[in-house]
């Protein structure tokens, strides 16, 4: 089950607002327009976030992916990217997870989806290997649904998706990156990033042994 301490719906979609209700620990979801969680959120903080040796070495796996941003709605959309999406979830978190009008739909309705730009991931042969459906103001990207091949030769593909994305929001001038929230073992992937905060429902922390803590990780 999700974690959420609060929830909110908000009608303001000034970057303003959203940035200081994402600096409140709440992020938007895809439930339905303007409807917002506030969750144990994750963000890098970009005026201190620096490649790790780690980092690089996922960023030399992953050398040949192009990272592209396109705006919502997503032109290029089509039944097969949402097949990807659907299928991609369900393999990772069970069946019924996000369906494929859902992916659609985040994807193509500007009036229904909380997100504003996709991440297109495409390889040398400039063949599409993955997306994410992101939020993006003048301050902040909250990189919030990836989804790839899962048949791919590429390793380490997914972590190299996120790694090139908090890479773009830092060289586009942006202030945090939002990596969604931090609630099971399996989310330990994300702390492995320079400048790496977490709120814990009343501020934001920097201490990720007592975040570790939280979930018994040792």
């Amino acid at each position: 089950m999700y974690l959420s301490w609060a929830k909110k719906t908000v009608t303001d979609f000034s970057d303003k607002n959203i940035d200081n209700l994402y600096d409140q620990g709440f992020v938007f979801t895809r439930v339905g327009r303007g409807i917002m969680n506030q969750t144990r959120s994750l963000r890098v903080d970009l005026s201190a976030f620096a490649l790790s040796s780690e980092n690089r070495r996922v960023l030399k796996k992953t050398e040949n992916v192009k990272i592209t941003k396109f705006s919502v709605p997503y032109d290029d959309y089509s039944w097969t990217v949402g097949k990807l999406g659907k299928d991609f979830y369900e393999t990772k978190f069970g069946e019924g997870t996000f369906s494929a009008n859902k992916m659609k739909e985040l994807m193509t309705d500007a009036a229904k989806s909380n997100f504003t730009i996709v991440f297109l991931y495409e390889n040398d042969d400039v063949e599409k290997i993955g997306y994410c459906i992101a939020l993006e103001t003048a301050s902040i990207l909250h990189y919030c649904y990836p989804f790839y091949k899962l048949d791919t030769t590429i390793p380490n593909l997914g972590l190299g998706m996120m790694l090139k994305a908090i890479e773009w929001a830092q060289k586009n001038g942006k202030k945090y990156a939002y990596l969604g929230s931090f609630q099971r073992p399996t989310d330990t992937y994300k702390l492995q990033f320079e400048g790496l905060e977490w709120f814990d429902e009343q501020n934001w922390q920097t201490d990720l042994s007592k975040l570790k803590t939280v979930l018994k990780i040792v």
